[in-house]
């Protein structure tokens, strides 16, 4: 099978993009690079010459569009502009990318017939606080003036315009809603709170946590997140569907900080950040985000098989090895018991 990923170099799409050539499918990838890394795809690049093959361009390029659409069985799309910091630093481009690429993209899936995932966001369910939120939850926004909202409202569209290719030309469509992922290639960049904090607790630096950290989430391994999309992609009961893929263990940002310091042996201390010191007045929160997965559960049979726990000592050893080969900040040393001391002294 040929498959066609957009945003095949960011987070998830590489992390799917290896999942799918591993299964002998060719993977097409396009990405502008904008929010993705060459360096996500390279050894692909180099392993498989012949069933892997990369496009620096963006989905609004017709020409691109047209070639690959057609060239591929199905088409996973993944591009968008991610991260609430990125999202209120480039309002614009984030709406653009994330409205006109998705109806660029669909257009031309539409042309050709193609079955097509839209990877959609629990942004969508906006300021909703109620849990776990359920597919069918009505949604709550913000003012127009807090652009951290447009994101929301950009990935909602998304999904309008989706149903409405599905419902009006039959158009094999399938729409997740994804919930907070997270794994060893994720950068902290863009606002991304797990990676960001457990570099900060190797190198021993305060655990900047916005807020009173009282706001909780659910996170979700990647690799549960691209074994389920390859399943709704391969269950014909998922066509026409909207499916949340998230996790189970709901944690405040302050407890999982928490965590992190504990599972790294860190002296960090956590520092409390009031949002108004890190956003601009565009910022706003949401104070809950669980999701229900019964349907995803009923569907394609999903149940996230990593914990939290496991999760993050897979993403701490992942980031200490890379800050261990950069040697730029010395790591906490990890805690050693009495008894291994006098045995390690005996030894010497």
């Amino acid at each position: 099978m040929k498959v066609l990923i957009t945003g095949g170099a960011g987070f998830i799409g590489s992390n799917l993009s290896r999942k799918y050539v591993e299964k002998g499918d060719v993977v097409y990838i396009v990405d502008n690079l904008s929010t993705g890394s060459f360096e996500n795809i390279s050894d692909l690049l180099e392993k498989y010459p012949d069933k892997v093959f990369f496009k620096k361009d963006t989905i609004l390029n017709d020409d691109v569009m047209d070639d690959m659409v057609k060239t591929v069985d199905i088409v996973i799309h993944l591009a968008a502009a991610v991260g609430v910091k990125y999202i209120i630093e480039n309002p614009l481009s984030a709406m653009e990318t994330n409205i006109l690429g998705t109806e660029n993209v669909l257009k031309w899936v539409s042309k050709y017939r193609k079955k097509i995932f839209i990877a959609s966001s629990s942004e969508v369910y906006g300021d909703q606080e109620k849990a776990p939120l359920t597919e069918e939850d009505s949604v709550i926004y913000g003012p127009s003036a807090k652009l951290r909202w447009s994101y929301a409202a950009s990935k909602l569209v998304d999904e309008f315009i989706a149903i409405a290719y599905y419902r009006t030309s039959n158009m094999p469509v399938v729409i997740a809603r994804l919930f907070n992922i997270i794994g060893t290639n994720q950068t902290g960049r863009y606002g991304m709170v797990v990676p960001s904090l457990i570099r900060q607790a190797l190198k021993n630096e305060p655990l900047l946590v916005f807020g009173e950290g009282t706001q909780t989430r659910t996170f979700t391994y990647v690799e549960d997140t691209v074994n389920a999309i390859i399943k709704m992609m391969e269950n014909q009961k998922c066509i026409g569907n909207i499916i949340n893929i998230g996790g189970l263990e709901e944690i405040s940002i302050l407890d999982l900080a928490k965590k992190i310091i504990r599972l790294t042996n860190s002296s960090s201390k956590i520092e409390l950040v009031p949002y108004k010191k890190v956003y601009s007045k565009d910022f706003d929160d949401m104070r809950r985000r669980v999701p229900s997965l019964k349907k995803a559960k009923e569907l394609i049979n999903y149940t996230p098989t990593y914990n939290l726990d496991d999760s993050l000592k897979l993403i701490i050893n992942s980031i200490r090895e890379k800050i261990e080969h950069d040697g730029s900040n010395s790591l906490p040393q990890r805690k050693t018991s009495k008894k291994s001391k006098k045995e390690e002294k005996s030894r010497n």
